[in-house]
């Protein structure tokens, strides 16, 4: 068995501060990104910003594509590190274990 001892998680708090950096980077405003997205409010932005949601998977891929630069420089990563092995004694035969 492997035991992984750090797990990859996006930090949405910089994720959203990096959305907005790179928005205002590139002389776009929040109306600018609603329009584009086609959203009838710009709450869905202003979240994203916020760090309280992610854009989907085909609106990173949109954002992506109109702030000119790769989804991971989007994203921004952080690892959890884990300390001990996860318990095997919970659900372990669902997954064909012990």
């Amino acid at each position: 068995m492997v035991i992984f001892k750090a797990f990859p998680v996006i930090n949405l708090a910089a994720t959203g501060a990096n959305i907005q950096r790179l928005r205002k980077a590139k002389g776009l405003t929040v109306t600018d990104l609603q329009n584009y997205f086609g959203f009838d409010a710009p709450q869905a932005i202003y979240k994203w910003q916020r760090g309280e949601t992610l854009p989907s998977t085909d609106n990173l891929l949109a954002l992506g594509f109109i702030l000119e630069v790769p989804i991971e420089n989007i994203l921004v990563f952080q690892t959890i590190e884990q300390s001990e092995p996860q318990d095997k004694s919970c659900g372990s035969d669902v997954f064909g274990g012990s």
